[in-house]
């Protein structure tokens, strides 16, 4: 299959095209390598591709940060953020897991309160 360069037939290298937004669609130099990508509506990379065969999607969150990427390798990595955008989650497709999303603690009234229970019902097995 022939390069859309190749179809044109461009002879001066680098090839590029950009989208109305002036970001690089596609890009192709004289050897015949290309990659293609494409934006979601805040111009946010959402999938990569090149003529090695190689592809990454990416999917953001409503504030902008990234919250999940595949590869063609299969390897993938969720994220979470807070409010300020900060990474407080990440896990990736080998088991790695960081985890700093806010712990949830409570008095033993407040557990108590939450089951049902009278306090003095509550027994602390050791």
């Amino acid at each position: 299959m022939k390069t859309i360069a190749q179809q044109l037939n461009i002879k001066d290298f680098p090839f590029k095209i950009k989208d109305k937004n002036g970001k690089e669609t596609y890009y192709e130099d004289s050897d015949g390598y290309w990659n293609k990508r494409e934006y979601d509506s805040n111009g946010k990379e959402t999938y990569f591709e090149d003529s090695t065969g190689y592809w990454i999607k990416r999917e953001y969150d409503s504030n902008g940060n990234i919250n999940y990427s595949k590869n063609s390798g299969g390897y993938w990595v969720k994220y979470e953020h807070d409010s300020n955008g900060n990474e407080i989650y990440y896990e990736n497709s080998t088991g790695h897991i960081i985890d700093k999303r806010p712990k949830t603690t409570f008095t033993i009234k407040e557990f108590a309160d939450k089951l049902g229970v009278a306090v003095e019902s509550l027994r602390i097995k050791g």
